[in-house]
Formats: structure tokens, sequence, C-alpha cells
């Protein structure tokens, strides 16, 4: 199969390394050939690891090396069954792309989208054939990241579909399949880990450390929220906020924070530029060693996470399954989230979220329709 990647940055070249260790023949299309280069030498430097972890031998290493090619010329592309963009997150900029793809490739190529957060719907109407378009959502690093969200637009035909999760699943890939809202699955049902931290934060609840040790010793999470936000870069963790929040209407729920904003406007952007949240020219500060505090914490943040994976299987965002293994692969949260509240009861889910609307009677705090019903029919996610 022949697989076409759009951008050479980090992300394009770990698609690239996937396709290729499956065995597709691949180009990497970049108008920047300093890009490219970089490209090329990161992964044989990968590769090269790979060989010395004894993950792969030498073979392996230059037959993946071998079926990648680097190319700065779109028209390079016409040969392909498969073409993934993985460029700027700027609307205006895909489509343009994807109508200039059109006159290049064959009829029966499928168009594909790696966007984390923009309707898939509208860069499909800037192609003739809109029905040949769908977003597959890569996480990142891709090679190493189980999960790929795969997302039809309402003109993506269901032949495009199944071939796009045939596709994906042969590369060893575990398929979430999404509908085409703002965030899909896991840019949406995460908000609540950040945008709740923070809160609690705000309030004076706890400061930064505190909070990621509860996050980290009640949920058994590899990091704490202030750590992730400072490790995937307040210029990209806050700008998906702003872009879900707009996207669904301002819905409170996903209102983003004045302290976030104010580290991105100083240039704060977390560990790429050494400070964030944390100063990290400086030793990292402890936390406050209070249990009842820390589950308080661990227990308010978990339940809006609930909520809205809830809420998300209740639009029929996805099925629940796909909705726990989206947070499990996707961003290694230790358990899905739907299965974490048929642990802890849907009826704890529901009198905990009605006690925050109670005090501070807030939308963000409304409890999912979903949950109610199942609580009133005593149900559970999960039949087992």
């Amino acid at each position: 199969m022949k697989v076409a990647v759009i951008g050479s940055g980090t992300m394009g070249s770990g698609i690239a390394q996937v396709a290729a260790t499956a065995g597709c023949s691949v180009k990497i299309y970049d108008t920047n050939q300093e890009a490219l280069s970089r490209s090329q030498s990161a992964l044989e430097k990968t590769l090269t690891t790979l060989v010395e972890k004894g993950k792969i031998d030498v073979g392996e290493k230059s037959r993946i090396s071998g079926s990648i090619a680097y190319v700065s010329a779109l028209e390079e592309l016409f040969d392909a069954d498969l073409v993934i963009e993985a460029i700027v997150e700027n609307l205006e900029v895909k489509r343009k792309l994807f109508s200039e793809l059109e006159s290049i490739v064959s009829a029966q190529t499928i168009l594909a989208s790696n966007t984390s957060s923009l309707s898939i719907a509208s860069i499909a109407a800037s192609c003739q054939k809109s029905e040949r378009v769908i977003g597959i959502h890569f996480f990142n690093p891709a090679p190493l990241m189980q999960l790929v969200e795969v997302v039809p637009a309402v003109q993506t035909s269901e032949a495009t579909l199944q071939k796009a999760v045939e596709i994906i699943s042969s590369w060893k890939k575990t398929v979430a399949v999404a509908k085409d809202t703002p965030g899909f699955i896991v840019n949406r049902v995460a908000r609540p880990f950040y945008s709740e931290a923070i809160r609690l934060y705000e309030e004076g609840v706890a400061d930064f450390a505190t909070i990621d040790a509860a996050m980290k010793a009640q949920g058994n999470f590899r990091m704490g929220p202030f750590e992730l936000m400072d490790f995937i870069g307040h210029d990209v963790n806050y700008i998906v906020t702003e872009t879900v929040f707009s996207a669904f209407y301002f819905d409170p729920r996903y209102k983003p924070s004045f302290s976030q904003k104010r580290l991105l406007e100083a240039g704060f952007l977390g560990r790429k530029s050494g400070r964030g949240f944390y100063d990290y020219s400086q030793e990292m500060p402890q936390s406050k060693t209070d249990q009842a505090l820390a589950k308080n914490i661990f227990e308010r943040v978990l339940v809006m996470l609930i909520n809205e994976a809830a809420d998300a299987l209740f639009l029929n965002i996805a099925s629940a399954q796909d909705i726990d293994n989206a947070m499990t692969k996707g961003v290694n949260y230790p358990k899905g989230i739907l299965a974490w509240a048929d642990e802890l009861g849907i009826d704890w889910c529901v009198q905990k979220l009605d006690a925050l609307y109670d005090e501070y009677h807030e939308d963000r705090y409304r409890c999912s329709p979903i949950l109610r019903r199942m609580n009133q029919n005593k149900q559970k996610f999960y039949h087992t």
C-alpha cells in the first residue's frame, strides 16, 4: 500500500514510521527541505536506538528506512492510496491543501486529516469527492501511542470509514471511532483533568504540587495535571481548550482559565521554555501530605472526568468501550473512565456532582442525564 504523509514535523514523521513499519511504501512531503532532512535524521536515530535495544534487527531498520521517500513536490503524491496530512492546525490552510490534493491523486485515494479538534466536515467540504475525506487522529509520539481516533464527517462514505479502520488496525493500532464533534473523544473528555485542577488551585484549595501529588497518589495517574500541562506546552494545551470552548458555543464546561492564559501571554510555555506552572530552574516544590485533602482533590477531578465521558456516550460521540480505550491508550489513564464510574457506583457519581452543583450553581457541574437515568434504573456502563 502506498501512503503519503504531508508535514515532516514530529507527528508527520512518526506517522510515516508507523506506516513504513507496517509494510507500506511511504512518501513524506514538506516544502521545507531542511525540515525533511531533520525528519530523515531523526528517523535514522530512532531506528538505531531500536536496534541497540534489540527491538528490531539491522535488516528491519534498513527495510523501514528504505520504505520512506522524502519529497518536496506535492505532485509526487499522485500514486498514494492514502494521504494523511499533519500540518498546522489552521482550517483554511487544510482546506486549501485538500482542494489541491484532489487534482493530483486518483479518485479512489482516501484523504485524511490528523487534526485534533477541527471540523472534518469543513475540511471535506473543500473537496468535490468529499465522501473520501476522513479524520485519522494519531497521538504523539505516534510510534509509541496505541490509540488512533478515526472520525468520519457527515459526508464520509461507509466504505471510506471501513477502509480507514481496516488500514489503521492493520498497523497494529487500537481504533476508536468518534463522531465529528469538537475534540473528538480524548481532547473533549480530558478537559476537566486540566480545568478542574486549575479551578481547585484558583480557589485556593491547594497548590500545584499538592494537586499533582494527589492525582498520582490517589488515582495512579502517571503525571499530575500541572506537570502534564507544562509537558504538553501551554501554547498547545491552552489553545485546544480555547478551541473546544469556542466550538461548543461557549459551554461553561469548557471555559478556559485566566491562570493558564497569563502563562501563555508571558511566554511561560512549560518545560520547553523553562517555566510554566513550575519554574524548572528551581527545585520542585514539595506537596502537602494531607490525605483528606488529597482524596477530595482526586474525587472532584475524577467525577468531572466521569461526567464528561458519560455525556460523550449520552450524545453518541463514541461507544463506551471506545471512550475507555481512548483514555487509557490515548493519554495513558490508569483505568477506563466509565469503568471507573461503575467501580465507584453511579449513585456516588450523581451525589458528588449534585453536591458540587448545589454549592456553585454553575452549569459546569450539571450532571449528565445518562448518569441520572442509570442511577434510577440501577444500571452500569458495563454488564460484567
